[in-house]
């Protein structure tokens, strides 16, 4: 792929809250090594030093942004690999057999995954290169077998807070999400799984409305009692909880979702092991959504024709959105 086609591009805001660089982390699933196999890998890219914390992490040390994570992605089995085995605590070995067990299970269908520090995003082509190295070395991704239903997940710090600007971004990507979904191609491991459910229309069509301009406790409200789940191709809950932790505690108590700054974007499979795969193609994508949230008066008017699609069966039966997206509504 020409070089021209793999730069990232820019956002329309690039600074976050604070007045200084934005920031994005990165998550990437895969498979195809051991787990300290993939942890030196990254290391050695990154120039770090490797940290055990218990048998199914490593943290990476040594970058001015923050730690990176390589573990599996397995949540009991990485609570079981930080106890001590020892033989009287865990009944004769009972405890242990349990960890075996599980981890003979999940090692053919749990993916290992390399998590990133918020780094600003002038640093994203040191990603697009970290990338390029583990698929050297062999790293396998989405579809390279039935069950890899992996991905590549994107932290992407807001450039401000506010209700507003934060119900701008929604509008923007429930705007967008076909012609998302269309270009990012979902692997169908990851299409028959929840992963990435839509947004209900209802709901959708609510958020559109012109009239639409929620102060940030309404806002919540109505994202939780609509989608009170991980699985959306955006996930809000983990800014929700940075924002008003009791609030989204009471809609949820799933210790996974964790605090951040940012919007989750989960939609992108991760396909580490194709040549003309690498983080430009999910992220130059989010870009358009970026540039819809900063333009007021276009996104108003995208909201409005999509809008009314939803509204007609028959518009919605014999349209194809994505495509006029693609014709309408896209500045590359």
């Amino acid at each position: 792929m020409p070089q021209q086609q793999r730069a990232l591009r820019k956002p329309a805001l690039t600074q976050n809250p604070d007045g200084g660089p934005r920031r994005v982390g990165v998550e990437l699933e895969m498979n195809g090594f051991t787990l300290d196999t993939l942890a030196t890998l990254v290391a050695d890219a990154i120039g770090a030093d490797i940290e055990h914390r218990g048998r199914y992490e490593r943290v990476l040390r040594g970058d001015a942004a923050g730690d990176w994570l390589v573990e599996l992605d397995f949540e009991l089995l990485k609570q079981l690999g930080r106890e001590h085995h020892d033989e009287d605590t865990f009944a004769g070995g009972i405890g242990k057999s349990t960890e075996e067990a599980l981890k003979w299970l999940a090692t053919p269908l749990v993916p290992l995954e390399v998590v990133s520090p918020p780094m600003p995003m002038a640093r994203l082509g040191e990603v697009e290169d970290l990338i390029a190295h583990l698929r050297e070395a062999g790293a396998q991704g989405t579809s390279d077998r039935l069950v890899n239903a992996f991905g590549m997940q994107l932290n992407v710090e807001l450039p401000h807070t506010d209700a507003k600007t934060i119900a701008a971004y929604l509008q923007a990507f429930l705007c967008l999400y076909d012609w998302l979904y269309a270009r990012a191609d979902i692997d169908m491991s990851r299409r028959v799984t929840s992963y990435v459910d839509p947004f209900p229309v209802d709901y959708v069509v609510r958020v559109l409305d012109a009239d639409y301009r929620p102060d940030l406790a309404t806002l919540i409200d109505d994202y939780l009692d609509a989608n009170p789940t991980r699985n959306r191709a955006l996930d809000l809950l983990p800014l929700f909880l940075e924002l008003d932790a009791p609030r989204v505690r009471r809609a949820t108590a799933d210790a996974r979702i964790k605090p951040r700054p940012a919007f989750h974007y989960r939609l992108p499979d991760c396909e580490i092991s194709r040549p003309s795969w690498g983080l430009h193609c999910a992220w130059n994508d989010w870009i358009e959504v970026e540039r819809l949230a900063a333009d007021p008066e276009r996104l108003r008017a995208c909201s409005e024709r999509y809008r009314k699609i939803l509204r007609s069966p028959i518009e919605r039966l014999l349209g194809d959105w994505a495509d006029e997206v693609e014709r309408t509504w896209i500045t590359h």
